[in-house]
């Protein structure tokens, strides 16, 4: 739950109903926008920029992440993973839904590489110093995340700019000032009919998304994919055959269930 700054007096919302007032605004003015403050955790920004599509519009949601980032050239963690979604309607294509966080991977992947023993790549997090590791290697106690880019000869400056953006947006303090446990997010809509004809620009999202999706693959590789293609695909399977399920996540839930005294159904 969290708090709202709107004229009509809405108090508590949630991340789903801070993106369907932004959707609303958008309905009426062509652009909605929405700030949430006083937030926590809301999940995947893909779900939040995702309800949009069914109503003609273009969803944007983000998200302010643990502070767990360095900036470029930066000893300490000065942002946090801040997560960007953008979804829009790809026609007969599967639809465009980009999801990614402004560090160098998600940071749910290193935690799972540490509990399971593995090693990360290089260019993903530093020392507790801040120095990158640019060599392939298992997660030391104490870590921090690189942005987007690893390094500046990589591109770090823009990861670490676009988080940033994020906390700008969201209008939260920046997130080496910001209350432990308060989280901002920043929902947007745009209605596609206030800058283009609706038909049109869905045949024109076709045309790019189906010639993305049939770019000659390189050498090696099987097929080129865009963003929510994948994801798209995956849900059509899990809908029909289940969810798979790591074998050492199964194992926390027996045991957990055990420990509780109760049935796991795992």
């Amino acid at each position: 739950m969290a708090t709202i700054d709107d004229d009509r007096g809405l108090g508590l919302v949630t991340g789903p109903r801070a993106m369907d007032i932004a959707i609303a605004k958008a309905r009426d003015t062509g652009m909605g926008s929405v700030t949430v403050t006083n937030g926590r955790h809301f999940g995947a920004a893909a779900y939040h920029a995702h309800r949009a599509i069914d109503h003609g519009v273009i969803g944007v949601a983000m998200t302010i992440g643990e502070l767990q980032v360095v900036r470029t050239f930066g000893a300490k963690p000065m942002v946090g993973l801040n997560p960007i979604s953008v979804a829009v309607t790809g026609g007969d294509e599967a639809p465009f839904v980009f999801d990614a966080s402004m560090s160098s991977v998600a940071g749910n992947k290193i935690r799972i590489a540490k509990r399971l023993g593995a090693t990360v790549a290089p260019g993903w997090i530093t020392d507790q110093d801040g120095n990158p590791i640019l060599v392939e290697s298992e997660v030391p106690d104490k870590f921090f995340m690189l942005p987007t880019g690893g390094t500046r000869d990589g591109g770090s400056h823009k990861g670490y700019g676009l988080a940033v953006i994020v906390g700008i947006l969201a209008g939260s303090p920046p997130g080496f000032l910001r209350p432990p446990g308060d989280v901002s997010h920043h929902f947007a809509a745009y209605r596609i009919d206030a800058f283009a004809e609706p038909g049109q620009y869905t045949e024109h999202m076709q045309t790019i998304l189906r010639g993305l999706r049939e770019t000659p693959p390189a050498e090696g590789h099987e097929r080129v994919l865009y963003a929510g293609l994948a994801e798209h695909e995956t849900e059509i399977d899990r809908r029909a055959n289940g969810i798979p399920y790591h074998p050492d996540v199964v194992a926390y839930f027996r045991d957990l269930a055990q420990e509780l005294g109760t049935d796991s159904a795992l």
